[in-house]
C-alpha cells in the first residue's frame, strides 16, 4: 500500500515550526529531510524515522517497524499531533546525522 498525499501533507502541517524541511516522493512513499538530512520518511500512512540515539531517547516506547521489506528497523512516531515534540525530535535528530555526501 502506498502513502496517501494526504497523509503527507497532513506530516508537513505537523512539522510547518521546524525549519529546513523537505520530502522527495519514491516509489510510492515519501522520504523527509531535515537540514538536508534524511531523518525518515512516511511509508504506509505511517510516520518512520531513523532510529538514533537522540530519537531513541525521546521515543522510549516507540514500536520499532519496517519501512519495507529488506530495509532497517525504524521507530514509529505515534505522538504526531503535537508539533512542539515533533520539532524537537526533528533537529535533534538532524544533528546527530551526518550531512549529505556531495554529488559529483
Amino acid at each position: 500500500m502506498a502513502s496517501t498525499k494526504a497523509y503527507l501533507d497532513f506530516i508537513l502541517e505537523q512539522l510547518s515550526e521546524t525549519e529546513d524541511i523537505s520530502f522527495r516522493p519514491m516509489m510510492g512513499e515519501y522520504i523527509l529531510y531535515c537540514r538536508g538530512r534524511v531523518v525518515g520518511g512516511i511509508y504506509d500512512d505511517r510516520f518512520l524515522v531513523k532510529v538514533t540515539k537522540g530519537a531513541s531517547a525521546l521515543l522510549p516506547d516507540a514500536v520499532r517497524e519496517l519501512p519495507y521489506e529488506g530495509a532497517k528497523e525504524m521507530l514509529l512516531v505515534d505522538e504526531v499531533e503535537d508539533k512542539a515534540f515533533l520539532k524537537t525530535l526533528l533537529e535533534t535528530m538532524a544533528a546527530e546525522l551526518p550531512p549529505p555526501k556531495k554529488k559529483k
